[in-house]
């Protein structure tokens, strides 16, 4: 309204609208100044690149590290990085050496999520270690987020993917001790520690992050979490930052948890603040049975500050930053139970 005020006169509309046009030239060039600072501040913080992940899995942060510092983007690390734990067949909750399904199967579960938004996912996919990487595969060679069972096995297979036999001799022996009794119940941080989410922020300040899990142990045939639905399991906003989830799915899709954790830090709650909320979500639903299942959350932001949080204590988040790969031990909610 000052600009078409100040024109008001007709004798001076020439030179109003030369005015006009500096001024705006002005602002656009003040306001590319000011991005171009912000991006600046961002790109310049000695933290980045940068890495986290559920529970102590400093092996993958390191692998994720290494592709950063070599120059790759957060997206290949992430990628990298849970690669290395669906190969570790001694975790039997990620990849090859998961236990498996009631039925003996073991059925895998995975998404991953880049800068721009776009994603990809598989579920109920059996016979493939990686997961993650077939889940990049949908992403970038599809026009599809999500693909399942058999479908995905065969798309796998169209890309080079190799079938073999996920259920180790470790993990039959388990699932033969379980079906002695054959009872179902969710042991805290022990069945629940089912997931390994990963979240990276490269040396151009951009993010990504994947969820890869096997799910879990001795679930009903056919059954898949939150693990490898975006905005449950994973969600990326590269403008505000990102979360991953851990823990019982079926908790976490009833929230869309990560989203929501995004979602807060876009009102201006810190990555640990957001994570407390979408905990208070869960455990505050009326006759909410928290007390007999867990539910963790990591999340970054766009600065790189970081939060972790969750229902019980011993859940963990595993951070590569400044040279440093540690395992921090994670906030928790339910203090009575230490009382």
């Amino acid at each position: 309204m000052k600009r078409r005020h100040f024109i008001k006169n007709a004798s001076l509309t020439g030179v109003g609208l030369a005015v006009g046009s500096t001024l705006i030239n002005c602002d656009e060039a003040t306001s590319k100044k000011l991005a171009d600072e912000d991006v600046k501040a961002i790109t310049d913080f000695k933290g980045f690149p940068m890495v986290i992940a559920t529970w102590h899995v400093i092996d993958a942060t390191a692998k994720a590290m290494e592709v950063l510092q070599a120059g790759g983007n957060a997206l290949d690390a992430v990628e990298q990085g849970c690669r290395v734990e669906e190969a570790n067949e001694k975790g039997q909750s990620v990849g090859k050496g998961g236990l498996p399904d009631r039925d003996g199967n073991v059925t895998l579960d995975a998404c991953i999520m880049d800068k721009h938004g776009n994603c990809g996912a598989v579920v109920y996919l059996k016979d493939i270690t990686h997961a993650v990487s077939v889940a990049r595969q949908v992403m970038e060679n599809t026009p599809h987020v999500m693909l399942a069972g058999e479908g995905a096995k065969q798309f796998a297979v169209s890309k080079g993917f190799e079938p073999e036999n996920l259920l180790t001799e470790a993990s039959k022996e388990a699932w033969g001790k379980w079906k002695i009794e054959a009872k179902y119940k969710p042991i805290i941080n022990i069945e629940n520690h089912d997931t390994i989410g990963m979240l990276a922020i490269d040396k151009n300040g951009d993010i990504s992050g994947a969820c890869t899990t096997s799910g879990l142990a001795y679930k009903l045939g056919g059954r898949v979490g939150d693990s490898p639905i975006i905005g449950s399991g994973l969600f990326v906003d590269n403008e505000i930052g990102a979360a991953v989830a851990t823990g019982l799915g079926e908790e976490v899709v009833k929230t869309v948890g990560s989203f929501l954790v995004v979602e807060l830090m876009r009102q201006g709650k810190s990555p640990q603040a957001a994570c407390e909320e979408a905990i208070s979500r869960i455990v505050n639903k009326p006759n909410s049975d928290y007390k007999n299942f867990q539910v963790g959350y990591i999340a970054v932001n766009k600065k790189g500050e970081t939060g972790s949080y969750s229902i019980h204590q011993w859940f963990s988040m595993t951070k590569f930053q400044d040279g440093v790969n540690e395992q921090i031990q994670s906030n928790f909610f339910n203090k009575t139970e230490n009382s």
